[in-house]
């Protein structure tokens, strides 16, 4: 495995290069230690710069070596740091590539700097080194690392945590997910009542994004890594939030993942803003490292919403949830009457869901079961909220497979349902007569 550190000679690009050079023993990795020639300079001064830079990088690389026990290779390149950077990544497959942060006195914090501009190019996971000595104890196998991730439902989210749960074969991590929401938001995709105010959260909604953090989380939950979430209402840019949520929990590193927007996207983007306020070492995870070969969490079943209206198709939906819910899991049975639906009429559905529970599911069978009935004239949006207030894996909606006008005129729950929710969804058809 190769990783690089990028210098220019600078103190802070000394130390971040020291850092690098105890990851890469930790991690039974080559250092590259590189740094990029402009055109302009090449063109001016020729081979007398290209031979000043070689016999500078080999002297640090021999101090590294000196330092780390590690083999470090000096690497010079000619042009723009972000574009040669991003050759070598697929010439030598890199893995990991490492650079001290801005300094404090630069304009906007680095704002379109060398730094901002390796992080939009780079398709590898990129670490800006801040408060160094705490990822050199941990390299060095004196404690364990605190790491903040960022969490939401996000595909950003997924390759940073994949990222965190690959680093954890090196070495003991203690994890804090951070998790920061807009309160009328959530309670409006969750089906509770809205706040008053953007702090005001009610126990039902703490309750329900609790439960949903920890199943984001539970990957990490393994030997070697501790993990717990930390839920803080916000209003404004995420990263604002996260970076002092990352402070107050004394993190040694921020890791996010990114899109790599571009332009006026960029104004919200997380991983930027991280990369520019935060006091710790920050690492950003492109979405497209999952391209390029980084293991990746497989999805996992352990609860399924089963929907039924008390038809053939709803019920042959409530028989492949049973049969898609691994031992162990929830399956979630719900059917959804008219919101002026009596009493009465609510609790004879209740006793229908009951009489679909199958009989190898009772007295302590092999799932959990939850039955509810809700109230509500908007079917599908009863349905998609309740998906996400209970935080299923998996929802199974049984359709009468309509065509054309039919399906035009009448609607389709399932497909309103697929439409409005981004939660996996399994749509049961009644085989043909």
């Amino acid at each position: 495995m190769n990783i690089a550190s990028t210098t220019n000679f600078s103190d802070a690009s000394r130390r971040a290069g020291e850092t690098a050079a105890l990851l890469a023993r930790r991690m039974d990795a080559s250092l590259l230690l590189v740094h990029a020639l402009p055109g302009n300079v090449v063109r001016t001064f020729g081979e007398r710069a290209h031979e000043a830079v070689r016999v500078a990088l080999q002297d640090e690389a021999r101090r590294l070596e000196a330092l780390s026990g590690t083999r470090v290779e000096p690497v010079v390149l000619t042009g723009e740091p972000e574009g040669a950077l991003s050759a070598l990544v697929t010439e030598r497959d890199l893995k990991l590539v490492v650079s001290a942060a801005p300094r404090e006195e630069t304009p906007f914090l680095g704002l379109g700097g060398t730094v901002d501009r390796m992080a939009q190019a780079l398709t590898v996971p990129f670490l800006v080194v801040r408060e160094a000595s705490a990822l050199e104890a941990w390299a060095r196998g004196e404690r364990p690392l605190r790491v903040m991730v960022g969490v939401d439902r996000s595909r950003p989210f997924e390759v940073a945590r994949d990222w965190v749960k690959e680093l954890s074969r090196f070495g003991p991590l203690e994890v804090v997910g951070g998790r920061i929401f807009w309160v009328s938001e959530e309670a409006k995709r969750l089906g509770l009542v809205h706040p008053r105010s953007y702090k005001d959260v009610s126990l039902e909604l703490r309750e329900a994004l609790e439960r949903e953090a920890d199943a984001l989380l539970e990957p990490l939950r393994i030997p070697g890594v501790t993990v717990r979430a930390r839920l803080e209402p916000g209003l404004g840019r995420v990263a604002d939030h996260l970076v002092a949520l990352a402070e107050e929990e004394h993190v040694d590193v921020l890791v996010v993942g990114t899109h790599h927007r571009k332009a006026l996207a960029r104004l919200w983007s997380v991983s930027q803003h991280a990369r520019r306020l935060a006091s710790m070492s920050v690492v950003s995870v492109p979405v497209l490292t999952a391209e390029q070969g980084m293991a990746t969490e497989p999805p996992r079943v352990r609860t399924v919403l089963a929907t039924t209206d008390f038809t053939e198709p709803g019920d042959r939906a409530v028989a492949y949830a049973f049969a898609l819910t691994p031992p162990g899991g929830t399956v979630h049975l719900l059917h959804v009457e008219p919101a002026d639906a009596s009493p009465e009429a609510v609790q004879a559905a209740r006793h229908q869901l009951e009489l679909r529970v199958p009989a190898t599911e009772q007295e302590a069978g092999p799932h959990k079961v939850e039955l509810t009935v809700l109230k509500g004239d908007d079917v599908a949006g009863v349905i998609t909220q309740a998906a996400e207030r209970y935080c299923v894996d998996l929802v199974c909606l049984g359709t009468h497979g309509r065509t054309g006008v039919g399906r035009a005129v009448l609607g389709s729950v399932a497909r309103q349902v697929m439409a409005r929710s981004d939660r996996p969804a399994v749509t049961v058809r009644m085989p043909r007569a």
